[in-house]
Order: structure tokens, then sequence, then C-alpha cells
């Protein structure tokens, strides 16, 4: 009698659970956690307890893994499907998120799309779809593709970035310059891709095709200088660039430190 109380008060899993998997918030339902059995998350959502999961702050269930590629994860889980977007670049990686959550079928239909030799450097080097196909399935690499002048495209990429620092009241003090938050990179798909390889994040719009523009790509640095000298590197030059700032005090105190914010943007060009 004590034990069938004991169970009954124990905490269990709700039905809806909430998911940090490295900084993406996921709602899904617990039974769709379960739906593949003895998959790391069957065991985890089946076999354990809530108190015995590791959690976030703000009490989501925390993944160390790939955000952006669990939601393939999870649409796998609700209907054993496996449906990629055009363009997807990422089955190498995904392939070893399904292998880490021990979801064996789903394994078993990503290896067929990955060659068996240089597989991870042919997803990698293959910025464009489209050029693969024109040149052939042979077409590997073993680094970064640092393509001949004749097969260079011609193009623009701007680099913008927003830039703070402070200015104390002591205008002999040092100022705490310079503060780059994010990089972001506009230009052609393709272009791009070329330009910065495994460096570029493609989260923000990750099923871009090659020939289209995008203004959502950034940089997984925040070093302006190793931009320029990639750009350098590749056959772009500056052409032009602008820059609008504010300032603002830390406080409603004037005496207070001043605080400058920016927004610059290089213009870049290969012919």
């Amino acid at each position: 009698m004590d034990k069938t109380r004991a169970d009954a008060s124990s905490p269990r899993f709700s039905e809806i659970i909430e998911l940090n998997v490295g900084g993406q918030v996921y709602v899904t339902r617990h039974s769709t956690l379960l739906s593949v059995p003895n998959s790391l998350l069957w065991t985890m959502f089946s076999q354990k307890k809530p108190a015995e999961l590791t959690t976030d702050s703000k009490g989501r269930f925390f993944l160390d893994r790939d955000g952006f590629l669990f939601r393939y994860i999870l649409d796998y889980l609700r209907d054993q499907t496996l449906v990629l977007p055009d363009y997807f670049k990422e089955k190498a990686s995904l392939l070893k998120e399904a292998e880490y959550f021990q979801l064996q079928d789903l394994a078993k239909r990503l290896k067929p799309a990955v060659s068996k030799e240089n597989s991870i450097s042919e997803e990698v080097c293959q910025s464009d779809p489209e050029e693969a196909a024109l040149a052939g399935t042979s077409m590997t690499c073993t680094g970064p593709r640092s393509p001949s002048l004749d097969a260079r495209k011609t193009g623009f990429i701007t680099i913008g970035y927003r830039g703070s620092y402070t200015i104390g009241r002591d205008l002999q003090q040092d100022a705490k310059f310079r503060r780059v938050a994010r990089i972001t990179v506009c230009g052609k798909t393709s272009l791009a891709k070329e330009v910065f390889g495994e460096t570029l994040n493609e989260s923000r719009d990750p099923d871009r095709p090659p020939e289209r523009y995008t203004s959502r790509y950034y940089l997984k640095y925040n070093f302006l200088e190793q931009a320029f000298d990639r750009l350098a590197e590749v056959g772009f030059h500056m052409v032009a660039c602008s820059s609008t700032g504010t300032c603002a005090y830390a406080s409603n105190d004037p005496n207070e430190d001043k605080i400058w914010t920016s927004y610059t943007e290089y213009v870049f060009c290969r012919e």
C-alpha cells in the first residue's frame, strides 16, 4: 500500500516537454520522444526520472548537441520519415547526430548519401551543388577549396558589424574598444560559401539555393581582420565602406561613461 502511494507521488514527465538543445528551444510531446524504442531519448525519458536529467536555468531539459540539426531529429521522431531541404549540405553532420541519438534506421538512410572516402571534405568543399554536378561525381578535395583565377566567380560581398566602445569621464583613460558582437555576410550564397567555407554560420538561413542572395549569414568568429585576410586571399578588394554611430550615457547621469555604438559595412568586389 505504501509502495503504491510512493509510486503515485513520484515525479513524472509531463506530456509537453521543453528541450534546450545547444541553445535552441524545442517543445514536443513526451510520447514523441518515446517513439523509437531503445534510442537515447527513449532511454532518457522512459528509464529515468526528471530529477536525474540535466536542466537549464529555466527548467528545460538540456542537451549539449547541435541545436540546428536537432529539428531534423525531432521531425524524424514524429513520423519516422526523413525530409531534407534542397541543397542540404549537413548530411555528414546529421549522420553524426543520428548515431549519437542511437537512431539506427535514420543513420542507415543517411549513410548512402555520404561517399565512402573523403565524405566530410566533399560535403564541405562542394559549395555550389550545381558546379559539383557539372564537374562530375569525382570532385573531391582535401582541404579548403582555393579555386584558380579562371574558375573564380565575380561578384560582391558585404561585411557588416555592430560595434561598441565606452569612453570614461576622464578622457585620459583608455577607451574600452572594440566590442564586435557578430560579423554579418551579405551576398550570393554560393560566393559566400566559397570564400568562408566552414567558418560561415548558415543557421539563420539554412535552405538558401546557391544562386540566391542572402543577408542573414554571419561568421563563427568576430575578428574583422580575419575576414579581411580571407577575402584578400581569394582575390577580393574593398571598394566602399560606410558607418553610422550614436552616443548614449551608461545611466541618466551625464557624468557617467559614454557608450558609443556603431554599424559599419565594408563592400568587397572580385572582378
